[in-house]
């Protein structure tokens, strides 16, 4: 399979990342080519993917917008739509919508030590049709969701009931819940978003958890914003908030770590004052088993979850599921919960560097024996990068870093007259835990099949925002632990490629 295409920088992924990362390249580094691949035929990745009701961000968009480009609307905790705008507008007006293959897929990607080149075997999606790229480096700003399902465990008696079930991850675009008896599954961010977004159109709407939940009201606006804006003019205003709420962010999970008991109290009362006059029990139902930050934090704007219980447009249901019946769902606990409807909000599917197949020099990798170094490379893998943001903080944050340091990475290569950059792990034995700190079970389902983490040094992903300004902004990159040299051989001569075929 001969290439047809050759670009600098080949870049997998078209939603947040990918267009973050192409207009860092475009800033820093000018004068190199690159393309961008998307499987799907939209800007926006998740946030184009996600069209369930009151899909939203759970990160203020003061840290979750890229730090080159200002959010301006006055709602901090945005909806998808307005988020695949923002993004879609940072594409277009950068240029960067040019170099997008939309509905194209890599597949595999094959890295040849002589030539200093990735090969990838491209789809595009439409057809089934394959063809091949090459690419000095491969980014990878797919994240870490399987886009094509999402996760939904065995529930016995599913296809005696008569009613519709719909995943997040599916949602139709004709689905009518209005009047209807709704229950949703699962206590997360998904959950506790659609339940207030649909309660006012359904005759009742139920969460039905298995355990509970930590889960906080927070302001959908940031007063400090829109006067700062009036003082100080957009970007002054927007790097002020966005500093603000960085340091925010980082001293409430540092607290939470910290003093995990008075967290857990200060959150059930907040908790208990939500719900007051609901006749909701804070204990049962909103008492998480684990620590603060143990999973993330589900966010609500305003507390709608809260006024809707209060109102009685919705309840919440704690217990487990015998099976399914003709009507509804039956508990172990002998309650029958009555459906038309049933949302099952169980989770997500994790999916490494979207499927993607790697091979070196003829040896496939397999990404459980790798090691993360400075959280954005693989230990003995070249030229290969990829963004995954923070999970205690806004994602954006850790792949602007990332970005960043990868411009700087690329011109040391510059400098020094290089073309390739491989970590090498200094002790194959050195102990390692799972790449992701978080507990939740879509997590915990699927880490033996990503890379590790080391114990420190550049091995260990950070979840701390200063220090990652001072290993990835501020650190050095010749650093003792990275190997630059130069191919052994020029490579065959393909045509580049500048924009979208």
């Amino acid at each position: 399979m001969p290439a047809d295409h050759h670009v600098d920088v080949l870049i997998i992924g078209a939603g947040l990342s990918g267009i973050g990362a192409a207009w860092h390249l475009q800033d820093k580094q000018p004068g190199r080519s690159y393309a961008i691949l998307e499987a799907r035929d939209a800007i926006g990745g998740t946030w184009d993917l996600f069209r369930f009701p009151g899909v939203r961000s759970d990160s203020d968009l003061h840290t979750f917008g890229y730090a080159f480009r200002p959010w301006t609307e006055a709602t901090a905790l945005a909806g998808g739509e307005a988020i695949r705008g923002y993004i879609r507008e940072t594409a277009e007006g950068s240029g960067i919508d040019r170099h997008i293959r939309f509905d194209h897929r890599a597949v595999r990607a094959e890295w040849s030590s002589e030539r200093a080149r990735w090969t990838v075997e491209v789809e595009r999606t439409g057809t089934g049709e394959t063809f091949a790229m090459t690419a000095g480096w491969l980014f990878s700003a797919s994240g870490y969701y399987r886009y094509d399902e999402g996760f939904t465990p065995e529930l016995p008696g599913i296809d005696d009931f008569r009613g519709q079930v719909v995943h997040p991850q599916r949602w139709p675009e004709d689905l009518d819940y209005a009047g209807k008896r709704v229950v949703v599954i699962g206590s997360g961010a998904t959950a506790v978003t659609l339940i207030p977004a649909m309660a006012e159109a359904t005759e009742h709407i139920t969460m039905l958890q298995r355990s509970p939940s930590y889960v906080l009201p927070v302001p959908s606006q940031d007063p400090l914003a829109a006067w700062l804006r009036g003082k100080l003019g957009e970007e002054r205003a927007y790097a002020v908030v966005r500093r603000k709420n960085i340091l925010l962010q980082a001293t409430v999970y540092r607290l939470a770590r910290r003093f995990p008991t008075a967290v857990r109290r200060l959150i059930r009362r907040v908790n208990e004052q939500q719900l007051r006059g609901s006749g909701c029990d804070v204990d049962v139902h909103f008492k998480p088993r684990y620590d603060p930050w143990d999973q993330r934090l589900c966010a609500v704007p305003d507390g709608d979850l809260f006024r809707a219980l209060r109102q009685g447009q919705a309840s919440v249901v704690t217990g487990h599921i015998e099976r399914f019946t003709k009507t509804g769902i039956a508990l172990t606990s002998g309650q029958e919960l009555p459906a038309d409807l049933v949302v099952t909000a169980t989770g997500l599917n994790l999916l490494a560097f979207g499927g993607l197949e790697l091979v070196i020099d003829g040896e496939a990798v397999s990404l459980p024996d790798t090691v993360a170094y400075k959280s954005m490379m693989l230990g003995g893998v070249p030229n290969f990068a990829y963004a995954i943001g923070y999970t205690n903080a806004s994602w954006t944050l850790k792949v602007d870093l990332v970005c960043e340091y990868f411009c700087r990475l690329l011109a040391h290569l510059d400098a020094t007259g290089g073309d390739t950059a491989v970590p090498e792990v200094p002790d194959p034995e050195m102990p390692t835990r799972p790449l992701l700190d978080l507990r939740a079970g879509y997590v915990v389902r699927a880490l033996d099949r990503f890379p590790r983490q080391g114990e420190q040094g550049p091995w260990r992903v950070l979840m701390s925002y200063a220090e990652d300004v001072k290993a990835l902004r501020r650190g050095t990159v010749d650093d003792g632990v990275m190997r630059f040299s130069r191919r052994r051989s020029p490579p065959a001569t393909t045509p580049r490629v500048e924009l979208a075929a």
